[in-house]
């Protein structure tokens, strides 16, 4: 159909986009406080990328900025451990899907 949005592709860049959310949360957790270049070079990601996720990070409150670089919070295990949580259910749902298949 024209116009119209391929749901998988859109599931996929969402996954892709929280992997990269994650990847960033983790790399500044290993190596904080860290800035913007070096979790650029760490990570493979392009600066004006990691600057998205970092805006995004320290809006969800798992980050903040200080004038070394950016550091976890104490928000960051919960967050993580939601995440988990809400990822095991995503992953019942996708198998429920299958099974319909």
């Amino acid at each position: 159909m024209a116009g119209s949005r391929d749901p998988v592709g859109s599931i996929t860049e969402e996954l892709e986009l929280l992997e990269r959310h994650v990847s960033i949360l983790k790399t500044v957790h290993d190596n904080q406080p860290i800035g913007l270049i070096r979790l650029s070079e760490m990570t493979g990601i392009p600066k004006h990328k990691v600057r998205y996720s970092l805006k995004l990070l320290e809006k969800e409150g798992t980050i903040r900025a200080t004038s070394e670089g950016a550091v976890v919070t104490d928000s960051m295990d919960p967050f993580m451990d939601s995440l988990k949580d809400h990822l095991d259910d995503i992953t019942s749902e996708v198998e429920r899907i299958k099974t319909m298949l």
